[in-house]
């Protein structure tokens, strides 16, 4: 397991809401970046794509927990 999901999973469902927005967020900064040409690190939307999978990922785990 990756240190990023080591971390995540410590977070709480209310917290797994807030990093999910604040992760959709930034793609969507970073991608209007990379738009107007102000984006120097083209990755950087791949990495934070894969970060916000991560956090769904736990977020469909918890809830599939609470409903057993």
């Amino acid at each position: 397991m990756s240190k990023a999901m080591k971390a995540l999973k410590n977070l709480s469902a209310n917290e797994l809401v807030v990093k999910t927005r604040e992760l959709e967020k930034t793609i969507f900064d970073t991608r209007m970046k990379k738009v107007t040409g102000q984006l120097a690190d083209s990755a950087m939307i791949w990495r934070l794509r894969k970060d916000l999978a991560r956090v769904k990922t736990l977020q469909t785990a918890a809830n599939a927990k609470g409903k057993k």
